[in-house]
C-alpha cells in the first residue's frame, strides 16, 4: 500500500471510531492485550458469589459483563453514565429484569443503604464511601482498575510529552482509600502486561476510543509517526506497549 492509500484507510478507521457499549470486536486480530493477567477478574468474582447475591456493578458500560455471569436478572443491578451507554443499557436492561439507574460511579450511587451483598466494578469511577454506604455489612467490592501507567509507550509514539491523565490510579493509593472508608483487603493484585497492535489503523481506531489517553489525536496532526510506526510494523511486524491493571478485593466487615 502506498502512503496515500494508507492515508485514506487511517483517516476512515479516524471517521468511524465509535463504541458500543465496550466492545472492541472491530480491531480483533488486529491487537491483543491483557492475554495473561494473574487473575480473572469473572472468577474471582464467582469464588464470591452464591445464588442469591444481589449484585450491583459500577459503570456497566452496556451491560454485557453483568450480563455474561449468569446471575439470575431480578438480583442484579447497575450504573452507566456515558451517555450513548446510558441509552443502550436503558434499552436492554430493565426489560430483562436488571436495575439499571443512571449514575456517575465517582459520585452518590442511587440506592439506599445496605441494598447489595456485593459491587463490582471494572475499569469505572468509584467512590469508596458510597459502595460502602450501599453494600450490606459482610458486603464484597470487587474491582479492576486500568492504571496511570497505561499505554504510555503507545502515547509518546503519538503525543510525546502528553501528561497522564489518571495519575492517581495505583494500587497503593486505592488500597488506602478503601481502608480509610472502613474496609479490609482480601485478595489485591497488579500487573504490567504486553500490548501489541499489527495493523495502524487499529491503533487509529484506538486512540480515537481511548481519548482520555490519546487527548487531541488526529491522523492529519499526526500522519508522520504514523507513517513512521507503519515502517516499525513492517520490519518487525507489532507496535508494543505496556497495559497496566490493578485489582482489589475488599470487605464491609459485619
Amino acid at each position: 500500500m502506498n502512503r496515500n492509500e494508507l492515508y485514506q484507510r487511517w483517516l476512515e478507521e479516524e471517521r468511524i471510531a465509535h463504541i458500543h457499549g465496550w466492545d472492541f470486536s472491530h480491531i480483533d486480530g488486529k491487537y491483543t492485550e491483557e492475554t495473561d493477567l494473574p487473575w480473572d477478574y469473572r472468577s474471582l468474582i464467582l469464588h464470591y458469589i452464591t445464588p442469591t447475591t444481589r449484585l450491583m456493578d459500577i459503570d456497566t458500560g452496556g451491560g454485557e459483563f453483568l450480563l455474561a455471569l449468569g446471575h439470575p436478572h431480578h438480583l442484579l443491578a447497575a450504573t452507566e453514565n456515558f451517555p450513548p451507554n446510558v441509552r443502550l443499557c436503558q434499552d436492554t436492561l430493565p426489560p430483562l429484569g436488571v436495575d439499571f439507574r443512571p449514575a456517575d460511579g465517582a459520585s452518590t450511587l442511587p440506592w439506599p443503604d445496605a441494598s447489595f451483598d456485593m459491587v463490582i466494578n471494572r475499569h469505572g469511577d468509584f467512590n469508596p464511601a458510597e459502595i460502602f454506604r450501599v453494600l450490606k455489612p459482610g458486603g464484597v467490592f470487587i474491582t479492576q482498575q486500568v492504571g496511570a501507567d497505561n499505554d504510555r509507550e503507545l502515547v509518546e509514539l503519538l503525543l510525546p510529552g502528553t501528561p497522564e491523565p489518571f495519575s492517581e490510579q495505583r494500587l497503593a493509593i486505592a488500597r488506602e482509600k478503601f481502608l480509610a472508608a472502613g474496609f479490609t483487603i482480601e485478595q489485591e493484585g497488579e500487573a504490567f502486561r504486553p500490548i501489541r497492535f499489527f495493523d495502524v489503523g487499529a491503533l487509529v481506531w484506538f486512540a480515537r476510543i481511548i481519548e482520555w489517553e490519546f487527548p487531541g489525536f488526529t491522523v492529519d496532526g499526526c500522519l508522520e509517526r504514523l507513517f513512521a510506526l507503519q515502517e516499525v510494523i513492517d520490519r518487525g511486524g507489532s507496535i508494543d506497549g505496556m497495559t497496566h491493571r490493578f485489582m482489589l478485593a475488599a470487605r464491609k466487615e459485619k
